[in-house]
């Protein structure tokens, strides 16, 4: 199989590595606009490098990896339908609704294949709390809460181009909430704090935010997120029902500290960042993709999932700057 990769930043070097040693990828196509890296990361891997996306999709390939800026997904999305490949995406599809709905449309015109790359759904901590509310093993799930904290901020030019906080951070956390209890949200309240380094400001957006939501059944979730947690990167999930509870994420590498005489002693090597935190997440959602594209496997995670993850993102955003109660049915694209 050949694969060509758009994009060979942190997430796209890091994907190309997982691609050029996977057994099923025969051959990988890169490309970048910064024409020098995508370069060393074809050096790297045993890549060609090519000059443009339009070269990727003229390659021959099989199949098309998306990890390019956000800003060129939803183009990149559709022109991958139009030429009938297979597309991996990283998420989001697009910064704003009519964008995102503009390319599942063109992917479900062109009856092609779109996974996006909500990593979470493939580590194991979160599949096995899945299983375990799927199974009744919690009892009747109450109360959710999902923890996403970034130990720096991303640099200041990349904020305004992130779509914020909600949308760039946290519609991981709603997409694994969705996943993991198989409710859907109803209703959000949301707010957030600018009191970070004044890049947030300036981009109009936070760096630290939390919404609590409503489910489908009652339940009632958290979700929280920062830019600025010093101690290390921490992504945990915490899910509490009338029989039992369970928690995603806490283990020796936890970034957390125990005020308890008696408590567990502070990790000696907190986790980075998420690309060792989900490392075999991301292997294992690609290799999902490969056998996606073989006709082996159903696709994990299509597109319209990432709408409906998105869709939150979007009330948050508007709950947080109307300072209410938002239904997720005054959201389009329900």
């Amino acid at each position: 199989m050949r694969i060509g990769l758009i994009g060979t930043g942190r997430i796209g070097s890091f994907h190309a590595g997982v691609l050029g040693r996977h057994p099923g990828v025969d051959a990988l196509v890169v490309t970048d606009p910064d024409a020098a890296r995508a370069a060393g990361v074809a050096e790297r891997t045993g890549a060609r490098a090519v000059a443009s996306a339009s070269d990727v999709l003229a390659a021959g390939v099989d199949a098309v990896v998306i990890t390019s800026a956000t800003a060129a997904h939803a183009d990149l999305i559709g022109r991958a339908a139009r030429a009938g490949l297979p597309a991996f995406c990283e998420k989001p599809i697009a910064l704003d609704l009519p964008g995102t709905l503009g390319a599942l449309d063109e992917v479900e015109r062109a009856g092609s294949v779109l996974q996006l790359g909500f990593m979470r759904r493939f580590d194991a901590g979160y599949g096995a709390a899945r299983a375990a509310v799927r199974g009744g093993a919690l009892g009747r799930l109450h109360t959710v809460r999902t923890v996403t904290s970034d130990p720096a901020p991303p640099p200041a030019d990349y904020l305004p181009l992130s779509g914020g906080l909600f949308r760039d951070c946290l519609v991981h956390d709603f997409d694994i909430l969705r996943w993991v209890t198989g409710r859907e949200v109803v209703e959000v309240y949301a707010t957030g704090s600018d009191a970070g380094p004044p890049a947030f400001r300036d981009a109009g957006d936070v760096s630290t935010a939390a919404a609590l939501l409503t489910l489908d059944d009652g339940t009632t979730a958290t979700s929280t997120a920062t830019r600025c947690n010093g101690a290390g990167y921490d992504v945990r999930m915490e899910l509490a029902g009338e029989l039992d509870q369970l928690a995603v994420g806490l283990d020796d590498r936890t970034p957390i500290t125990s005020a308890e005489p008696e408590g567990p002693p502070a990790p000696a090597e907190p986790w980075p960042g998420f690309l060792e935190r989900f490392a075999p997440a991301y292997e294992a959602e690609l290799d999902a993709f490969v056998r996606v594209v073989r006709g082996e496997l159903a696709n994990p995670c299509d597109g319209r999932e990432a709408l409906h993850a998105l869709r939150v993102a979007e009330a948050c955003e508007r709950s947080r700057a109307e300072r209410r109660p938002v239904p997720l049915a005054e959201i389009p694209g329900g």
